[in-house]
């Protein structure tokens, strides 16, 4: 059983949101996606992304 990834790199984000990466890694990094570097990668926490993407869905502007 796989347990599900709490922590995503930039490819997983744009895979979970079927967009490309390099307009992921963008988004991510105009803080559009919430997300927090480590080194010199960029990584976002499943469950931001989700309340983020809940936000998005009830019309508010982030």
């Amino acid at each position: 059983m796989d347990k599900e990834r709490e922590i995503m790199t930039v490819a997983q984000v744009a895979e979970y949101l079927q967009i490309s990466e390099v307009t992921t890694y963008k988004l991510v990094q105009d803080g559009r996606i919430p997300g927090f570097k480590i080194g010199r990668h960029w990584r976002v926490r499943k469950e931001d992304l989700r309340e983020h993407i809940a936000k998005l869905a009830h019309g508010e502007h982030l």
